[in-house]
């Protein structure tokens, strides 16, 4: 064309980039648009619309948005696709509210949305953790009439399964395999991971067996999350089990395998067994964390008290600091009365994410090891920390004793706080308010049937307590001001008798 002295024109530029686009060349594109100058062309609007989308699949977003802002004031026409390379810039910048923003220009403009941008708006919205937002926009999907694809599926799976949405997800799965849409290994991934999590132990199960018979192979993840499943319901056999058909794969156990076995062992009282896994940290030389020591401290409030010395020699080489303030519990030998300075450097030196953990597991071998004068001292001292906040809280009509995050060592020592709290104000003359609460919460252990209210019941009818559980309100144990005074001065008088 060139050649024959030809030369081109706007129609030619545009038929060329639009050529590039629909070829997913979109560097070809840019080169050709980026040409137009030098032939003395004005791109028009077409042309410029199209470009925003071949910006912004060559990775030039701040131009792909600057012409996105020319379009705007200058009415340009925008299809489908264009729109969906904007929601997705903005989905890979993170601005969630940005790809929202876009699809409401895009709707207010009439261009209905294809399938493309459906999908990336369900991913998007599933990395922003708005499961809601996820449901809705796949109830337009439908209702437009449009099909859903293995993108589809794939994003609400993963989308549903970040944000713990147990049966959406489940749902989801059984009708990619109704349709015969098979699942990657990231996608089984993800719901097992949502298992372990929600505690769906027959599921994932079936999940992971399914998996196998679809000639998957399963990867270190997934190894890692059925043997937590395992583990956190006390399956030895079937962790080892799973552990094994690890090894036969060719994986190495990480840091989160051996944490889930410490579990699984100290469940079942196989004390010298979790040893053993511990020992194997250091022979793979993986790098304990906060979370694995964690998890050894959580095991010591299970442990036979003739076996605690074994563990406190295992948190001593992980964690010198948790180790001492464990040792000067397990063996009494607090005889400087340092214990509150060595917990207190103890919590400054780990991360907040585990503090509340820590100090709930401490707080809970106390009263195992029948300390609670120690309970009570962690106790306060994570409360003038924060490590614990808003526990007790009145307003004029009620005072209430909120156990929600607490171990069940801890929720236990709160109330004995509380107790004496309550006994002081009425020693001091002061008046109760017309009603008193224990807020215990109303779930249950993801791997267990108790809750902290079903433990909590038969502590306060040990206690022969005036607190009852509210048919109203669940979780809540509730009395009243005549009650509970009546309550703490028949306490007040056996403890006089007692001494």
């Amino acid at each position: 064309m060139l050649e024959r002295g030809v030369k081109p024109d706007n129609f030619t530029f545009s038929t060329i980039i639009s050529c590039a686009r629909l070829c997913n060349l979109a560097d070809k594109a840019v080169e050709w648009f980026e040409k137009m100058p030098s032939f003395g062309l004005e791109p028009d609007d077409v042309t410029f619309s199209t470009m925003i989308d071949s910006y912004g699949r060559a990775g030039k977003v701040e131009k792909a948005l600057s012409l996105y802002d020319r379009a705007r004031t200058g009415e340009w026409r925008i299809d489908a696709t264009t729109f969906s390379t904007l929601i997705r810039i903005y989905k890979v910048a993170g601005d969630f509210d940005g790809c929202l923003n876009v699809y409401e220009e895009m709707k207010a403009l009439g261009v209905k949305p294809n399938l493309v941008v459906y999908n990336i708006l369900l991913d998007a919205m599933g990395r922003a953790k708005r499961p809601w937002q996820v449901k809705k926009f796949y109830q337009d999907l439908i209702d437009s009439g449009l099909s859903p694809s293995f993108a589809t599926y794939a994003a609400l799976l993963h989308a549903y399964g970040r944000a713990r949405y147990g049966d959406d997800a489940i749902k989801i799965y059984r009708e990619m395999k109704e349709k015969g849409l098979g699942l990657n290994v990231v996608l089984y991934n993800s719901i097992l991971a949502m298992c372990a999590d929600l505690g769906y132990v027959d599921k994932a199960v079936e999940i992971f067996e399914d998996m196998k018979s679809s000639g998957i192979k399963p990867d270190s993840w997934t190894f890692s999350s059925m043997i937590t499943i395992f583990s956190c319901c006390g399956k030895v056999s079937d962790s080892e089990n799973t552990l094994n058909e690890m090894f036969e794969a060719g994986f190495q156990p990480n840091i989160f395998v051996l944490t889930s076995l410490i579990q699984c062992y100290g469940k079942a009282q196989r004390i010298d067994d979790v040893v053993m896994t511990f020992n194997r940290i250091f022979e793979l030389v993986i790098t304990p964390d906060d979370r694995f020591c964690g998890c050894l401290l959580n095991v010591m409030t299970q442990t036979p008290n003739e076996d605690l010395g074994k563990l406190v020699k295992c948190v001593e080489r992980v964690n010198q600091k948790l180790g001492y303030v464990v040792k000067l519990l397990v063996e009494e030998q607090d005889i400087e009365g340092n214990f509150k300075n060595e917990a207190t450097d103890l919590f400054d030196s780990i991360s907040t994410e585990v503090k509340k953990a820590y100090c709930n597991c401490l707080i809970d071998l106390c009263v195992k090891l029948n300390m609670m004068d120690r309970a009570c001292e962690l106790l306060e001292l994570g409360l003038a920390l924060e490590i614990y906040t808003d526990i007790m809280s009145r307003t004029s009509t009620q005072w209430s004793l909120n156990l929600k995050s607490l171990s069940p060592g801890a929720a236990l020592t709160a109330l004995h706080i509380w107790m004496n709290d309550l006994s002081k104000v009425l020693e001091a003359g002061e008046q109760l308010p017309p009603l008193l609460g224990i807020n215990t919460g109303h779930g249950k252990h993801k791997y267990s049937e108790k809750g902290l209210a079903n433990v909590f019941e038969s502590h306060l009818k040990e206690l022969n307590s005036p607190f009852h559980e509210a048919p109203d309100k669940v979780g809540w144990f509730l009395t009243t001001k005549v009650a509970a005074e009546s309550w703490l001065e028949s306490r007040k008088s056996t403890d006089a008798v007692a001494a």
